[in-house]
């Protein structure tokens, strides 16, 4: 698939380039096409720099969680839930600490290192599985919560951002908030829609209620707030959870008496392990798209989605964002490369920019995550994961959009 998606990004920028040659009269469309090859080269090995720091700093941190028992207590305190949503899987089994500690990774934004936690959780369901090529119900819930991107502090969104020069790299924190609680909330009715869970079950309600009126009334509160009063709680927030999350490791792992720089170190260099090995794929995608960019085909598209809009009589500034959008089901590398794109040619601030920070923050990979997952434990038949997960995705997208308008529009 991505062997495909990859491919067509130069075949479209060849015909594109060519037609600008021979029916533009502009021979330079190649030498433009043939710079942003460098150009982009270059870019992926400035992120790449910031992206070391960043999967070394939380997975150093996410190893004290573990060793301090955090990750094991989550799992208790979920496992009444997960004994609801998921009644095959025995009370006690390795696969819900695997799956708590996948799903913190996504919640803290790691999406590369929660790819081998979930991983191992899927291969620990497979386990309970009695059929080695049809997906489980746990399985299936699973990969679409995972697939709806349950994003509670996207540090990768914050570090992008900064590499960018952002002032204030937080700004995007509650859209992301509001818009990934959208995709997961619709990932989880859909999934239980088809599976027939009961989510009226006392215990189930005695988990969703209360998040869902303290999401509810956090809402109402924002209602009444203006939109720079909305950017400014956003920052503050941000950085209020981002240095709380840390500090609530440390005193945890200091008071569990973990020895808590030798166990960052230990987790450190796992991250540093995970880094290393997403430069070739940063620079096939940002290379990729910036010929696709440089060639004209890319804003030929977005013209013809722009008129369309233009045509419903809608608003046509989040048409530059929607690159990151179209390219996420498919290639979380692609659309982090979109993103950067977007970036650097519209402005970090600017609102396309921000519309796109929060569809990458609140949407997955839902392709590439069925692929890996699934083939990882030679399921052939996904049953319903597929639309459920799809749904969810466009559900992060359209939600996306709407708080981006409300908070910057």
């Amino acid at each position: 698939m991505l062997n495909g998606l990859w491919l067509s990004f130069f075949v479209v920028a060849a015909v594109a380039g060519l037609s600008r040659w021979l029916l533009g009269d502009d021979p330079a469309v190649f030498a433009a096409m043939v710079e942003s090859l460098f150009a982009m080269a270059k870019l992926s090995v400035e992120v790449m720099i910031l992206l070391f720091g960043t999967l070394t700093l939380w997975l150093g941190l996410l190893r004290i969680a573990e060793k301090a028992g955090l990750v094991d207590a989550l799992a208790r305190l979920l496992g009444p839930l997960f004994a609801r949503l998921m009644p095959e899987v025995p009370r006690g089994h390795p696969a819900l600490g695997l799956i708590t500690m996948n799903f913190a990774a996504n919640g803290l934004g790691l999406d590369n290192a929660a790819t081998p936690i979930g991983l191992k959780a899927m291969r620990a369901l497979q386990e309970l599985n009695p059929s080695s090529t049809t997906a489980s119900n746990a399985q299936i819930l699973f990969l679409v919560l995972n697939a709806s991107s349950l994003t509670l502090l996207p540090v990768s969104i914050f570090m992008y951002r900064v590499q960018q020069g952002a002032p204030d790299p937080t700004l995007v924190f509650l859209p992301i908030l509001l818009a990934t609680s959208a995709s997961t909330l619709v990932g989880l009715l859909s999934v239980a829609l088809m599976q027939r869970l009961r989510l009226w079950d006392p215990v189930v309600l005695a988990y969703l209620i209360p998040g869902a009126l303290l999401l509810g009334g956090f809402m109402t509160l924002l209602a009444g707030m203006s939109a720079m009063a909305l950017a400014s709680l956003s920052s503050l927030l941000g950085n209020l959870t981002l240095f709380g999350v840390i500090l609530l490791f440390l005193l945890l792992g200091a008071l569990k008496k973990v020895a808590v720089y030798e166990t960052f170190v230990e987790g450190a260099k796992e991250g540093f392990d995970v880094a290393k090995s997403l430069l070739p794929y940063l620079v096939a995608m940002l290379c990729a798209i910036g010929v696709l960019r440089a060639s004209g085909a890319l804003e030929f598209g977005l013209d013809g989605i722009r008129w369309l809009v233009e045509w419903a009589g809608w608003d046509t500034r989040f048409v530059e964002a929607l690159p990151t959008a179209l390219v996420k089901p498919f290639s979380g590398s692609a659309a982090r490369a979109m993103l950067i794109e977007t970036m650097q040619t519209q402005g970090v601030d600017s609102f396309p920019a921000l519309v796109a920070a929060t569809v990458q923050g609140s949407t997955e990979t839902t392709f590439y995550v069925l692929a890996v997952y699934f083939g990882s434990v030679g399921i052939q038949r996904a049953r319903h994961a597929v639309g459920c997960a799809l749904l969810a995705e466009l559900a992060g997208v359209l939600a996306a959009i709407a708080v981006c308008y409300w908070f910057f529009g």
